[in-house]
């Protein structure tokens, strides 16, 4: 067994999943800011929980099925499986108590003085009362199921993510008792509303009301509620022959798959507590007792709720100059004049690529359109628009990623709509993930077969693209166009790839491709030149490229990090300071894309596109980087950067201990807003597009 590498004492690389649990500990912060509106700090609360109930399902499920197998191979960091999961369970176990003071002594009285009550059976009228009752009578309890355990009715199976009541229940005129479940039924709200009062009531709390309609004649000893999170991380076999088959079964294996977290209210007696550590097999440390609500990421349904006043005011994104045209078909000739860079949601994702999609669709002159897809909204016209231009008969190829996490179901349904209407679907390998961003336009013109791109740091699914910050590419670009085109017809055919032009793409190259840019770096930091490396990603994971960053800062290279989410680099310091920064931010909008600037004596390279620096990524999955070789375009990128770097508003920096420490504003105020920036940039843009072009 090796040790991790140390760096005066400490570890070299930090912990990936405790890096994870920093940064929801983030998310958590924000929702605690009292500056914000309200129903954004609820929506941020809300977040923390579905964060939390994912990393569990993913990444807490992998190290238990490690842990189980007897595995104790350490980490980069130095901590085997086992250790791993004793620091999460200490660190979630914090976090969600944190959460739950939150909501209790924060949260829910705000909501309360501004109308919204969630309210006990206690609470209510005479009137309310009644008006529960019916309101149980016709919609709740026709939908319920009580499922007792005794002779011949065995433990029942409990779906992950799913409330339920856990009960003992008593027959008076026998003595006899049994555990019973109820389950809360998904298809309802959670939270009921009942009166005029602004009341909402938890629905387990109304149904723990009238338990006595479920066990007539009955006596209720014990109620309490419970949840379980399963395994989700499932494999498809690399030999697969129909990988949609494959991936349908492994999504019916999900649902039974092993526990991994058994939330139960904290007011639960050790009888009850033995019941269900019995019945759902699981041990001690899989136990998290939960002061209050359970589930607090359906807090969602009230931020959906009809108060603008008590949400950020909302945001219209622009349409830049250059797609604004009356005739649709000169969109083509403003990418012909030169690429065009885009940032959503400052700029229209409807406005940008879904115009630029239904253009390619309606136009006589387009003759192939090919598209991949990751995750995508049901109101999304990406995969219309590829339909549509299938059914006019142009050559049209859709890649379908079935393995995109949590929306397979989805991507199977919309594989199956693309085949129905004639459009040449491919689903990849079941070895690796196809999550690059690109789509390829051709089109007949005077002089002859003309090529057309976009490639993005973003899904590709409308609703995302107004609440996510990322980056699109449009360009005609002939090596750019020709390696998309050489990568799919290499995934929807057989045989190696070409050697790429332009573009980086993982597997085949882009390793390479990003330690020779460090390395190329600290080559010229050695010979006293200026270098200088940029990186903004979402996780910074991996070992050789955190080794290679390592390298080029000790010989003199200056490097800036964002790492919205996990970062294993731990910054060291020389001479007193930090010789890397690293810095990540929250607020209103998700930051989403992933850029990599490298300056080598007064030479530089801009790279934008869909992988982050993991070994996922770089080796596993099918991701893209495309080269910024416009002067405008690279400034743009520059700027963007510096900017994220300036936040003082919502902004972090991580120390050589491994701590994140905010970021405040020297004067002492509110501090600098990256979001708030750019919303003025881009109004400032909209302004500009509106005047007279003579002007």
């Amino acid at each position: 067994m090796v040790a991790a590498e140390t760096v005066e004492g400490q570890a070299r690389f930090l912990n990936r999943e405790l890096s994870w649990l920093d940064f929801n500990a983030r998310v958590l912060e924000v929702a605690s800011e009292a500056a914000l509106p309200l129903l954004t700090r609820v929506n941020f609360c809300s977040i923390f929980s579905s964060n939390l109930d994912e990393f569990f399902m993913v990444r807490v499920a992998g190290l238990t099925d490690q842990a189980a197998a007897g595995i104790a191979v350490r980490s980069p960091d130095g901590m085997t499986p086992q250790e791993a999961l004793r620091e999460i369970r200490d660190r979630a176990l914090r976090l969600t108590g944190e959460q739950a003071k939150l909501w209790k002594r924060q949260l829910k009285p705000a909501l309360e003085e501004q109308g919204i009550t969630i309210a006990e059976i206690e609470d209510l009228n005479a009137a309310e009362l009644e008006e529960l009752e019916t309101v149980f009578k016709r919609q709740i309890f026709p939908v319920l199921t009580p499922l007792a355990v005794g002779p011949g009715q065995p433990f029942p199976y409990i779906s992950g993510l799913s409330l339920s009541l856990g009960l003992f229940v008593r027959d008076p005129e026998t003595g006899e008792e049994r555990f019973a479940r109820v389950k809360v039924p998904e298809v309802l709200p959670r939270f009921l509303p009942v009166g005029q009062r602004g009341h909402y009531l938890p629905l387990e709390r109304v149904i723990r009301h009238f338990l006595s309609w479920l066990f007539p004649m009955m006596e209720i000893v014990e109620c309490t509620v419970f949840r379980v999170t399963r395994d989700a991380d499932f494999a498809v076999s690399d030999e697969a022959d129909d990988l949609l088959e494959a991936v349908e079964l492994e999504l019916r294996r999900r649902r039974f798959g092993e526990a991994v977290r058994v939330e139960i209210s904290g007011s639960c007696s050790s009888r009850m507590l033995a019941q269900l550590k019995h019945g759902l097999a699981v041990e001690d440390p899989q136990v998290y007792l939960v002061p209050g609500l359970l589930d607090l990421a359906d807090l969602l349904e009230l931020v959906g709720l009809d108060r603008p006043d008590l949400k950020e005011d909302a945001w219209v994104p622009v349409v830049p100059r250059r797609f604004v045209s009356e005739d649709e078909s000169e969109l083509f000739d403003e990418i012909r004049r030169g690429p065009v860079l885009v940032h959503h949601p400052y700029d229209s994702f409807a406005g940008t690529f879904e115009a630029f999609m239904a253009t390619a669709a309606r136009d006589d002159a387009t003759v192939a359109m090919k598209t991949s897809v990751y995750r995508t909204s049901a109101d999304s016209p990406h995969v219309p628009a590829v339909m549509e231009a299938a059914e006019e008969g142009k050559q049209t190829v859709c890649l379908v990623e079935l393995k995109a996490r949590f929306d397979e179901r989805r991507n199977i349904e919309w594989a199956r709509s693309l085949e129905s209407a004639g459009v040449h679907v491919v689903y990849g390998y079941p070895s690796l993930k196809i999550h690059a961003k690109g789509t390829l336009v051709v089109r007949r013109e005077e002089d002859g077969l003309r090529r057309y791109a976009h490639i993005g740091t973003g899904n590709y699914n409308a609703v995302t693209a107004r609440l996510y910050e990322d980056f699109s590419l449009f360009t005609d670009d002939a090596a750019i166009t020709a390696d998309l085109a050489d990568l799919f017809n290499h995934l929807t055919g057989f045989g190696r790839p070409r050697a790429f032009r332009k573009l980086v793409v993982a597997p085949f190259n882009m390793r390479e491709t990003l330690v020779g840019h460090i390395r190329g770096c600290a080559e010229a930091a050695a010979a006293g030149k200026d270098a200088r490396i940029r990186l903004k990603v979402n996780h910074l994971a991996d070992q050789e490229i955190v080794s290679e960053l390592y390298a080029a800062a000790d010989a003199g290279v200056k490097i800036d990090i964002f790492a919205r989410t996990t970062c294993t680099l731990r910054p060291r310091k020389q001479g007193g300071k930090e010789d890397i920064r690293v810095r990540t931010l929250l607020g209103r909008f998700f930051e989403h894309s992933r850029f990599y600037i490298f300056e080598a004596d007064g030479e530089s390279t801009y790279l934008l596109g869909s992988a982050d620096l993991m070994a996922r990524n770089l080796d596993h999955r099918i991701e893209i980087l495309v080269p910024l070789e416009d002067a405008r375009a690279q400034r743009e990128l520059a700027r963007t950067f510096e900017s994220i770097m300036d936040d003082t508003r919502f902004s972090w920096a991580l120390r050589a201990d491994g701590s994140w420490e905010r970021v405040r504003s020297k004067k002492g105020g509110r501090g600098q807003s990256l979001h708030g920036a750019l919303m003025r940039r881009a109004r400032a843009r909209a302004r500009a597009a509106a005047m007279p072009r003579g002007r």
